[in-house]
């Protein structure tokens, strides 16, 4: 399975929660970021306090796991578009990095593995969403 990995699971997996280390072990023949997730992933960093721990330990889970970035491009940019739309028709709005993260998941085929439930709302994705 390509596992693309959201913001939060992405936190999981660095803090070695077993649900999420053993979810990506077993299911995962590719795991992907989406640089949108590497945005809100850099952003956290600067806030905080650990920033070169933090980048250093992302360099490592990259590197060491042989993760691939989703980039933006104009094919991402066409499944934001679709994604985008369905949500606004069906009056279902979720926070827009989401919907870019949706369409780096939809335009690779991959499975979101996340724990924000306002994913379910996107039909055009595969997706794990873990409870809280």
């Amino acid at each position: 399975m390509r596992l693309v990995l959201d913001t939060n699971t992405y936190i999981d997996f660095g803090q070695g929660k077993q649900e999420v280390v053993d979810l990506v072990a077993a299911r995962s023949t590719e795991i992907l970021l989406p640089v949108i997730v590497l945005g809100e992933l850099f952003y956290g960093f600067q806030k905080g306090s650990r920033s070169r721990d933090n980048e250093a330990m992302l360099r490592r889970f990259v590197t060491e796991l042989g993760v691939s970035i989703i980039d933006v491009d104009e094919e991402v940019a066409r499944k934001y578009s679709l994604i985008y739309s369905a949500l606004s028709a069906k009056g279902a709005p979720i926070p827009i990095n989401d919907v870019w993260i949706a369409a780096c998941c939809m335009s690779v085929g991959g499975t979101l593995l996340t724990r924000d439930r306002h994913f379910e709302q996107v039909e055009q994705i595969d997706k794990i969403i873990l409870g809280q």
